[in-house]
């Protein structure tokens, strides 16, 4: 299926939870002065405008973003709010960054970005919105790249790995996945996002990966129960993290402040 596009849901309170603990990932990895691989699978169009008619109809950054930067819940000095200033100052304070934006803006000219985009719109809006830079772009399955191109060159590196989960084969087809790319890049940082839902398909994902004792992993969950409309159908987020980067527990204590 190719129905899910995020214009609807940008800078929702899932994209903090999820583009925060990115950030720090990634700020950690370029203290090493090595070169290092970003590879994600569902990139989406990379930018979002939160004055769309698609953002307005849902408004779901009124609680995400708008109300964070609002609030002053997570430091200005983390690393997130301080990619989302430097972002926003070059094209505007209405646009909110999607991964692939903000892995662009940390990472350093030595480091190699792939990107994956099966959608037709998400990816000529995403090739659009990054012409002119050097970053390889392609429309096809994200698993069907990753597998290509891992281990990719350089090793060091991490990924990111965020489906739509729009049919409920996708949880276990993601664990899957997952547990494979650690055996052919076990050097690799690798962070999955999932939805928590009121219907309970993403524990069969939760529990294959747990029960792979995979290591250095984080498992993170945040829930909105404070923060949204009883009726809203996402509850919380979640993140599984690989070969975890030093310090990232710290982090994401701070980010879990915004949501308390």
């Amino acid at each position: 299926m190719l129905s899910y596009q995020h214009s609807y849901h940008a800078g929702n309170l899932a994209d903090i939870h999820k583009h925060a603990t990115l950030c720090a990932a990634l700020d950690y990895l370029i203290q090493k002065d090595k070169p290092l691989s970003y590879i994600e699978t569902h990139a989406g169009r990379g930018m979002y405008d939160l004055t769309s008619k698609e953002a307005q109809k849902t408004g779901e950054a009124a609680n995400g973003i708008k109300a964070l930067l609002a609030s002053n819940a997570i430091n200005e000095a983390h690393i997130y709010i301080k990619t989302l200033r430097h972002i926003q100052q070059f094209h505007g304070k209405n646009i909110y960054p999607g991964s692939p934006m903000i892995a662009d803006a940390i990472l350093r000219d030595t480091d190699r970005i792939h990107l994956a985009e099966l959608h037709p719109q998400e990816y000529e809006a995403l090739t659009y919105n990054f012409r002119g830079l050097k970053m390889n772009i392609k429309q096809e399955d994200g698993f069907v790249m990753a597998n290509r191109i891992v281990p990719p060159e350089p090793r060091r590196g991490l990924m990111l790995i965020d489906p739509s989960y729009e049919v409920k084969s996708e949880y276990t087809k993601t664990a899957e996945f997952i547990i494979n790319m650690h055996r052919k890049w076990n050097v690799g940082v690798i962070m999955l996002w999932y939805p928590i839902l009121e219907t309970p398909q993403h524990l069969e994902m939760i529990s294959m990966i747990l029960s792979a004792g995979l290591p250095k992993t984080i498992h993170h969950h945040t829930h909105f129960d404070k923060l949204v409309h009883k009726d809203h159908r996402m509850k919380g987020s979640g993140l599984f993290i690989l070969n975890a980067p030093y310090g990232l527990e710290k982090s994401l204590v701070e980010i879990e402040g915004f949501y308390k």
